[in-house]
């Protein structure tokens, strides 16, 4: 149920509009098919801006961002956030660091997610683009990109994300099995970028299994 606090509709509407922003990029590139996916950025250090469940991500407006607590409940509205909004939130309570989370469903992120869900974890090694994820600094390096099995249980979800990082594995990304990726930055930009790169890293990586290599 909703909850209310004073809402600064400045800073909201800041927020929506960066996440708007992104949406329509990434619904440009047909990541976000359908009504899938979900976005959100951190509002304050208790809340956060996701988008609202139902919404074709790639054409959002203001009216399409609702607040939600880092319970993931609704703030000082009726609307519904996003299914998934549990895994944004979780992001945002373990690091105060970060600033934004996106999910895109990207046909890359969609069959690399399936192909490697018995694996458990993709491991990117020797990639030049490896450097545009934050605190890599050379190609000489191993970047993990787990996959976790699928399930409506969002907070079974969570509990996978949180075993993950209480193991002390670095985390800047995951895929869940026949579903998407999750990424994030301190800014949005950042969480673009991350984004960007893992869809690359993807991308090479199918292309390399379907030429044999």
């Amino acid at each position: 149920m909703a909850h209310p606090i004073q809402v600064d509709s400045e800073r909201l509407a800041q927020c929506a509009r960066e996440i708007a922003d992104a949406g329509r990029e990434l619904g440009a590139r047909g990541w976000t098919p359908a009504t899938s996916s979900n976005f959100s950025m951190r509002y304050d250090d208790a809340h956060a801006a996701v988008t609202i469940s139902g919404r074709d991500k790639g054409r959002l407006g203001v009216d399409d961002i609702m607040l939600v607590d880092f319970a993931g409940q609704a703030v000082a509205t009726t609307a519904r956030p996003s299914a998934e909004t549990l895994l944004h939130v979780q992001m945002y309570r373990r690091d105060p660091a970060v600033g934004a989370v996106l999910h895109t469903h990207s046909h890359n992120q969609t069959v690399a997610s399936r192909l490697y869900a018995a694996a458990g974890v993709i491991r990117f090694s020797g990639w030049e683009l490896q450097k545009a994820i934050t605190g890599y600094v050379t190609h000489e390096s191993d970047l993990d990109l787990p996959v976790f099995p699928n399930t409506q249980d969002m907070p079974e979800l969570v509990a996978q994300v949180d075993a993950w990082l209480d193991a002390g594995k670095p985390l800047h990304g995951y895929l869940i099995d026949g579903h998407g990726i999750y990424t994030w930055g301190r800014t949005m930009a950042e969480a673009r970028r991350h984004l960007e790169a893992f869809e690359f890293l993807l991308a090479v990586t199918l292309d390399l299994r379907r030429l044999g290599a």
